[in-house]
């Protein structure tokens, strides 16, 4: 059920770029449940749904939270590319949620009670670093794997230099 850690230091196996998604939602009236939960529960279905068809891209998620108002989620995606085809997708569930919420604004239904947000990052290769200690998976570890700290580096300077091998052959 729980995962164990992993003795001693490790840092994530990824190669390439990596793309992260922070997506979440601030509840502003907690009175409001008829605004909010609605949101919250739209993401919830969009990761089920992203989860039966790993093809979309989405290699993996964690489900945070920043107080009692502020709900995230951290996504780890296989290419802005695949994020962008879900993101437009006339056949999955985000682009209907989004004309629902588009709607909603354009008839002034949509009070302040709920916030959404969401921010994305493309890290190129060389520009993202990891380190874990006596962890189980997460993060970037979770969906690249996890190998020992010394094949990457002892220190971060040295896991920021890090370059796959293709990496380094189209730089030679």
């Amino acid at each position: 059920m729980f995962a164990k850690p992993v003795p001693g230091l490790t840092t994530a196996a990824a190669e390439g770029d990596v793309v992260v998604l922070l997506i979440g939602m601030r509840i502003n009236h907690f009175w409001a449940v008829h605004q909010w939960l609605p949101v919250m529960l739209s993401m919830v279905r969009m990761l089920r749904e992203l989860a039966r068809d790993r093809d979309r891209g989405l290699l993996g998620h964690v489900m945070l939270t920043a107080s009692p108002r502020t709900y995230y989620v951290v996504q780890y995606w296989e290419s802005k590319e695949k994020l962008y085809a879900y993101a437009t997708s006339p056949d999955m569930f985000h682009h209907r949620a989004w004309a629902v919420i588009n709607r909603q604004e354009r008839q002034g239904k949509l009070r302040g009670h709920v916030g959404r947000w969401h921010e994305t990052y493309i890290a190129s290769e060389g520009s993202y670093e990891s380190i874990y200690a006596d962890m189980p998976p997460f993060g970037l570890a979770k969906v690249h794997g996890q190998v020992p700290v010394a094949a990457r580096g002892r220190y971060a300077k040295d896991r920021f230099a890090h370059r796959s091998a293709g990496a380094a052959r189209e730089a030679g």
